[in-house]
């Protein structure tokens, strides 16, 4: 297989910039030869042209999910950016549970949630926060990503031993089992509360019919340029109730001069 040009990579580069918002700068064209290679050899294609030809005229779903499970980048971990699990906690749950007890309905959604960890982090805060309090509420939370490969991860709620240990152990012992010598499994009481689906945030209107008390969307606009950043976090604004919160990754920000939303602390904006 030949080295992917210059004219193949901006073909694909502008392709994934449409399709998915993510914005590859000239120095990620090895990247993409590394993670495409395999399957341009495996499909037996003599250059990345062919491969991209048989993606556009491919009729079959498959051929785009993995591709996209090539391209797109999913590192995260349990407990990442802990202050913001503990602002979640201490700050935005108590603030809901105040001001939205009417309909008793937690509306969370988890943005290009990967493979679990933020949203079953997430639920567990939840399930802590809400186990005695007199009323019953609705916790199931929303989990999107737009990578197939890492949804059907999050939905088994398979993790390593060692992954968990960020975690507290009250939590490791009342949410997680045993799953073999090396793995536990998420439990079933709480892997039922998180809805995984699989969406693209490009698409041009969020589906939702509810408006979302907390939005968590971290370390996803990193790849966005500004102007795809700005529609999303203005859709994203939409879907917010009023006094609803949004989590951004500490390595993004947003343009003051564009959002609608008040800075509240680091990554964290609300609607007022």
């Amino acid at each position: 297989m030949k080295e992917i040009t210059d004219a193949e990579f901006e073909r694909i580069r502008g392709f994934i910039k449409q399709k998915l918002g993510i914005n590859l700068s000239s120095e990620k064209k090895s990247l993409i030869h590394s993670r495409l290679g395999a399957t341009i050899q495996e499909k037996g294609f003599d250059n990345f042209s062919q491969y991209f030809d048989y993606l556009m005229q491919n009729k079959s779903k498959n051929a785009m999910i993995q591709f996209v499970d090539k391209v797109t980048t999913n590192h995260t971990y349990f407990m990442r950016e802990t202050d913001h699990f503990d602002y979640f906690r201490d700050k935005v749950l108590p603030y809901i549970y105040e001001n939205h007890s009417r309909n008793s309905d937690l509306r969370l959604w988890c943005a290009g949630c990967s493979s679990g960890e933020e949203s079953y982090t997430l639920q567990m805060i939840i399930q802590d926060f809400f186990k005695d309090k007199s009323v019953r509420w609705d916790t199931q939370i929303l989990a999107t990503d737009i990578s197939s490969a890492v949804l059907e991860k999050a939905a088994r709620g398979v993790y390593t031993s060692e992954s968990l240990e960020n975690l507290p152990k009250r939590w490791i012992n009342d949410y997680f089992q045993a799953f073999d010598s090396e793995h536990s499994v998420i439990r079933k009481e709480i892997k039922k509360l998180v809805i995984y689906r699989k969406y693209n945030l490009m698409e041009e209107k969020f589906p939702f019919k509810k408006l979302f008390q907390t939005i968590f969307c971290r370390n996803v606009m990193i790849y966005f340029d500004s102007a795809t950043r700005d529609k999303l976090v203005n859709k994203f604004y939409d879907a917010t109730v009023t006094g609803g919160f949004l989590f951004i990754g500490h390595s993004e920000s947003l343009n003051h001069m564009t959002t609608k939303y008040k800075y509240i602390k680091p990554a964290v904006y609300r609607k007022v």
